[in-house]
């Protein structure tokens, strides 16, 4: 299509021819395959749909050394950041990757083939040094170092991609718009001059405040412009967040507004990721674009500084502002003054006003407990959508994985805590006892270290899935090993919530489970007709970091619910 005056050059990769798609698709068929990661798959689509324009592949050697040392290609092109598609070696053996060759990629979610790559080269990642450039530091504190030490793999491949598809969604389909197609609506309405607003994060009334202002003073209209790809770890979740964004969408002047949503990776690269999402913004017709205060900064490094001056991101999309073709507007944090119902910039309040201002800490602590959130600080409707998302601790999910030896009485406290659990009511509750997991979970599973490992993570998944809708659930597995107990608790936290986990140690002596054992389990494993028996001739590893460590020949089996419930209740997750 036709670029409008406040475009660049749009180079949009996506086949609309069907026969060369038809002929494409057919030839993905013969090639390897490379499974993409969620941040590749993000990558990828705007590569293929003009949002990372002028690149039409993921980047070869030249080009991501240029793109370190310089923030340009070796064409001259400013770009800020790598985008790079890593393999590991045994992955680039098995696919026969080398120059000239062809290979798939596909969507991890639906195995749908995105789009052929063409290998230019294969080549080292140097991670120490694209963390030192990019990110200012070789700093684990910043995740995005983290991720490419802890995720990336070894090798990058380069290449230009051919489309075949674009990833399928089935959430907020109609927000979901190609550089083009935006391009097109604002042309369709007549806006000549767009102001974008980047965000992560739900938005209150001082973000209503601030792009209302920037729209005013350049007399421009506003896209807001959220990020629904990869973000920082521990943000809002984007179901949660388009919510947000979607009720605060009427609470814009008819007409000044509109919603669209970037399937982004982002880096948190502070300076660099604002230079990024300035030339992303200008590939989709906008013509200003919101830099805020530390933008897209991580935090704090691991001495405690901030990665990144709150400043820093605006020198430098300034320092390229007649090369990037879109103009930036430079914003201060925003503050509310209780005398006159209105928000400022800071640097515009005179000193001595009063002001009143609600951190992020402070808000999620209030969520946490149900606290009030005034209508200064945000809308109903916004905070209603939060409040559904992330209910009181007390209305919350959580997982109780008590491990100890066999007979050591995990079991009876378990069944017990379900009992007293049940009686206090709030919740559904779910007992996952070992036995019964085995029988019904993991019937095809021996007692191998492996196989052990196994199970306990297939408990982890059932306890994570059922923390995260809300139930409190037992789990009552032997679990020798601390490196599957570890695993569990960061698949429930992961995925019910980073605090419902509480591992209870129940540390009754093996000599007492032995002495008490009225099956004869013991005795059995002693004369060899039960090998790897955990305790006997197999190792149980006692946890270090217990939340909790019950003896329970010391104490009963009530005296031991009562010290569980009184630790769920000290976390505010049981009104007692």
């Amino acid at each position: 299509m036709a670029n409008p005056p406040h475009g660049g050059v749009l180079k949009d990769l996506v086949v609309r021819d069907t026969p060369i798609q038809a002929q494409l698709l057919a030839e993905t068929k013969s090639l390897p395959d490379i499974i993409l990661t969620e941040r590749q798959l993000c990558d990828l689509e705007l590569i293929i749909n003009g949002g990372f324009s002028p690149l039409e592949g993921f980047l070869n050697q030249a080009d991501y050394q240029s793109v370190l040392d310089n923030m340009r290609l070796t064409n001259g092109a400013l770009w800020p950041m790598p985008i790079t598609l890593d393999v590991s070696k045994d992955q680039a053996e098995a696919l026969k990757i080398q120059a000239g060759a062809r290979v798939t990629l596909r969507d991890p979610r639906d195995d749908n083939p995105i789009a052929i790559l063409t290998v230019s080269d294969l080549y080292p990642a140097k991670k120490q040094e694209e963390a030192a450039k990019v990110f200012g530091k070789d700093d684990r504190a910043h995740p995005a170092v983290a991720y490419l030490h802890d995720n990336v793999k070894e090798l990058y491949v380069g290449g230009a991609v051919q489309a075949i598809s674009r990833p399928r969604y089935y959430d907020y389909v109609e927000l979901r718009y190609t550089p083009a197609e935006l391009r097109l609506h604002f042309q369709k309405v007549a806006w000549r001059k767009v102001v974008a607003f980047q965000t992560r994060n739900p938005m209150h009334r001082a973000h209503r405040e601030l792009t209302v202002r920037a729209s005013r003073q350049r007399q421009a209209n506003v896209l807001i412009h959220p990020v629904v790809g990869m973000t920082k770890p521990g943000d809002v979740d984007h179901y949660t967040r388009v919510r947000v964004y979607q009720s605060l969408m009427p609470r814009y002047p008819k007409g000044m507004a509109h919603l669209a949503l970037l399937p982004l990776a982002m880096r948190m690269g502070g300076p660099r990721e604002a230079l990024w999402h300035a030339i992303i913004r200008k590939n989709f017709g906008v013509t200003h674009f919101i830099v805020g205060r530390d933008h897209a900064g991580p935090g704090k490094d691991s001495s405690g500084k901030d990665f990144y001056g709150p400043y820093d991101a605006q020198t430098l999309v300034t320092q390229f502002k007649d090369e990037l073709g879109i103009e930036m507007v430079p914003f201060q944090q925003m503050t509310y003054l209780p005398a006159s119902d209105e928000y400022q910039p800071v640097d515009e309040v005179a000193a001595g006003t009063q002001t009143l201002d609600i951190s992020g800490t402070e808000l999620r602590r209030r969520l946490r407990n149900g606290a009030p959130i005034p209508d200064w600080f945000s809308y109903e409707s916004v905070v209603k959508t939060l409040r559904e998302s992330y209910p009181p601790k007390a209305q919350q999910g959580f997982t109780v994985f008590i491990t100890g030896l066999y007979n050591s009485g995990k079991d009876d406290l378990a069944r017990a805590l379900q009992v007293k659990l049940n009686e206090q009511g709030g919740r559904s509750v779910s007992l996952l006892l070992g036995e019964t997991v085995r029988s019904e979970l993991s019937s095809e599973l021996g007692f191998s270290q492996e196989d052990r490992h196994k199970n306990i993570q297939r408990i982890a998944f059932v306890a994570a899935e059922l923390t995260r809708a809300g139930a409190a659930v037992i789990a009552a597995p032997i679990a020798p090993f601390e490196a599957s107990r570890k695993l569990a608790k960061e698949t429930v936290q992961k995925t019910g919530g980073a605090g419902n986990f509480f591992l209870v140690h129940v540390s009754t002596p093996l000599q007492v489970a032995e002495q008490t054992d009225r099956k004869g389990i013991y005795a059995k494993a002693r004369a060899g007709q039960i090998k790897g028996f955990t305790g006997v001739d197999d190792p149980y590893e006692e946890p270090t970091n217990a939340d909790l460590t019950l003896d329970l020949s010391q104490m009963t089996i009530a005296e031991g619910v009562h010290a569980t419930i009184l630790t769920l209740e000290s976390d505010g997750l049981l009104q007692v």
